[in-house]
Order: C-alpha cells, then sequence, then structure tokens
C-alpha cells in the first residue's frame, strides 16, 4: 500500500487574512495540531499555494470572474510579498511547497503529481479551503489522477459555513472519505513505532525524556492503525 501526503490548501496570510470568514473559527489550531501529528508519524506535509507576477505573465486573469474580481487589487498575492506566506503555525521545517500561478486547484500546471509519486504517494489528506473551490477540485483532480482521497471535516472550511456543509455531505462524499483531525491523528499516532529506550529506561517520546505523546484533544482512537477509516464521517 502507498504512502500518505497532507494537503495544505491556500492557508496563506493574503487568502486567510484577506478573507477572515473562509476558515471557520478553530479551525487553524486544529490544523496546526493534525500537521504536526503528521510530521511526527513521518508524513509529509506538502502547502500548495497560489500566487500571480506583477506583470501576470504565466497566468490567466480574464477567463473567470471571481480573478477578474481579486485582481482589481493590484498587490493581490504579489510574489515576493507577505501574502503569499504560509501561515506561520502551520509551517515546519521539512515541508514541501507546490506553487501555482493560475486556476483555483493544485495538480493542473504544476509538479504536485510528480512530487507525490516520486515520494511513494497514493493517498492523499486534503486540509485548507476552501469548499467553495479549492477542495473540491483537489479532491476531483487526484482521484482523476488516481490517488485515494480523504478530507479533514475540521481541517477544511468555506463560506457561508451552511454551504460548507453542505458541500462536504453532497459533493466531497462522493469523491473522499471523509474524517476528523482527532480520528486521523489517533490513527497515525498508533502507526508510529515506539521510540527506542533511553538509559534509565525512559523513550524518546516519554515525559522522562523531554517530550509528550501526541496532543489529544478528549476522543477515544479509532480502531486499527494506519489509514483512515473508509465511509467516516
Amino acid at each position: 500500500m502507498g504512502r500518505t501526503a497532507v494537503l495544505v490548501m491556500e492557508m496563506q496570510r493574503g487568502v486567510v487574512e484577506k478573507f477572515p470568514d473562509l476558515a471557520a473559527p478553530g479551525m487553524v489550531a486544529t490544523l496546526a495540531m493534525l500537521l504536526d501529528a503528521a510530521r511526527a508519524a513521518g508524513v509529509p506535509v506538502i502547502h500548495c499555494t497560489a500566487a500571480f507576477r506583477a506583470d501576470r505573465a504565466g497566468s490567466h486573469v480574464g477567463n473567470c470572474p471571481f480573478i477578474v474580481r481579486l485582481l482589481e487589487d493590484p498587490a493581490h498575492m504579489l510574489e515576493g510579498t507577505a501574502a503569499v506566506e504560509v501561515l506561520a503555525p502551520l509551517l515546519g521545517p521539512g515541508d514541501l511547497e507546490s506553487r501555482r500561478y493560475h486556476g483555483f486547484s493544485p495538480f493542473t500546471g504544476t509538479s504536485l503529481d510528480v512530487t507525490l509519486r516520486s515520494l511513494g504517494v497514493s493517498h492523499v489528506v486534503a486540509t485548507g479551503v476552501s469548499l467553495n473551490l479549492g477542495i473540491p477540485g483537489l479532491a476531483l483532480e487526484a482521484v482523476n489522477l488516481g490517488y485515494r482521497v480523504t478530507v479533514v471535516t475540521d481541517a477544511v472550511s468555506g463560506t457561508p459555513q451552511e454551504y460548507a456543509r453542505a458541500v462536504l455531505r453532497n459533493t466531497i462524499s462522493l469523491l473522499a472519505t471523509r474524517v476528523t483531525a482527532d480520528d486521523l491523528m489517533a490513527r497515525w499516532h498508533q502507526a508510529t513505532p515506539p521510540a527506542p529506550a533511553q538509559p534509565g529506561g525512559a523513550t524518546a517520546d516519554s515525559p522522562a525524556a523531554g517530550q509528550g505523546r501526541l496532543p489529544s484533544r478528549g476522543r477515544a482512537p479509532a480502531p486499527g492503525a494506519g489509514e483512515p477509516p473508509e465511509g467516516a464521517g
């Protein structure tokens, strides 16, 4: 069975800070916790980001009403500015980035597919924004390319919230397994081998060795280990 990777869709300052309604309350904190758990379990984290050059070269700028409206602001998501930075709590030193300059989904016109296949990935976990455009596009493209897809229901968001819930229920459910962050973290924790013993009987991840276990938010671990449960959510 192939490897899993987490894809983080457009959790950038110029998206989340400019459109604060996109991220549901608590979603950034939940996603940060999930990404920490993924890294601890050896699961690659790839940030799927968007940007524009100042001269708009490489971008289609007139073929979509929403892009036309966004680019009425000449500073929107300019390469090299703070707007294209990933939110600091979500970044890890070993994370990868896949950037695109047009469209709303992360595979077309980027090297994301090649990157995933080079890592041996056959299953992607979708997180980030938004359920209006990017997450459905990610899921559909990934399925078309032969990947299995899991969407973390409390680590994705859209606006308005009622619509986002309807997309999860009526569209995402047809393309992907749905799972909560707690259930997925429990799976990863179960699948992570224990750390080697340290002198005196402590393990590398025990409190005696200066580290705690992965954070828990009060849910019992899901049965089994490894991949998220099919049909969850």
